[in-house]
């Protein structure tokens, strides 16, 4: 049984879903500590850019556990967003029949707690994209420890004879610590790849994971592991 292991991000980007792709388990982490780099922002598409779509929190919980931090509504973000993501995308082919409806409802309903509506989004872009995989919240394994050996306990708790790595984990994972406990670490080794974007201007890669949705729809999973044998 293979596993990933990963922060709750906003709208996350392709690679996240091609790495989950390549697991049977995700164990999301809403236990660890709040990683501000992806964890409550993303990117989307613009004429002729991209921009960030960030959600507030309460800046008192920049180093708390992920399943703590709350959003800051005193901000009007979930209206911003949906202008932003409905002004860049809706003349792409997918967005208004198969996802506008959803993300209405998302952006009109109250979130008090970041990882609850990084949790429902997540959920359902992999009930999207088709991905057949179990998901465990990290809080439900009562698992110790930091770094590698949160990885390792985390992976010994499931049962998980593989670990699936991005790529970076080769420069701070302790990797004979996967070894000594007898799991293999599979690491996952992705390239964006190009296809269909609204604006007919320059491909921008690695962006939200609802460009790819919205512009090519049921063909995204297949469109994101295009990739995999050529590298």
């Amino acid at each position: 049984m293979k596993v990933a292991i990963h922060q709750p991000n906003y709208l996350p980007y392709l690679g996240f879903f091609h790495k989950l792709s390549l697991a049977d388990t995700f164990v999301i982490m809403d236990d660890t500590q709040y990683d501000k780099k992806f964890t409550n922002r993303n990117k989307i598409k613009v004429p002729g850019n991209w921009i960030w779509l960030t959600v507030p929190i309460n800046k008192k919980h920049k180093f708390v556990a992920n399943k703590i931090v709350e959003i800051n509504n005193e901000e009007n973000w979930q209206s911003d967003h949906f202008k932003k993501i409905n002004h860049s995308y809706s003349n792409s082919e997918f967005f208004k029949k198969n996802y506008k409806t959803f993300f209405e409802k998302i952006y009109s309903k109250k979130w008090d707690h970041l990882f609850t509506l990084n949790y429902e989004l997540i959920i359902q872009l992999i009930d999207w994209l088709d991905i057949k995989i179990e998901v465990i919240k990290e809080s439900e394994l009562n698992i110790n420890g930091n770094s590698t050996d949160r990885l390792v306990n985390i992976s010994k708790k499931i049962g998980a004879e593989t670990y699936v790595s991005g790529i970076g984990g080769k420069e701070y994972m302790n990797k004979k610590m996967f070894e000594t406990n007898n799991i293999k670490i599979e690491y996952q080794n992705f390239q964006c790849p190009k296809y269909k974007q609204v604006f007919n201007s320059e491909f921008i890669p690695n962006l939200s994971i609802i460009d790819l949705l919205f512009n090519i729809g049921p063909e995204s999973l297949s469109k994101l592991k295009e990739n995999e044998n050529e590298i």
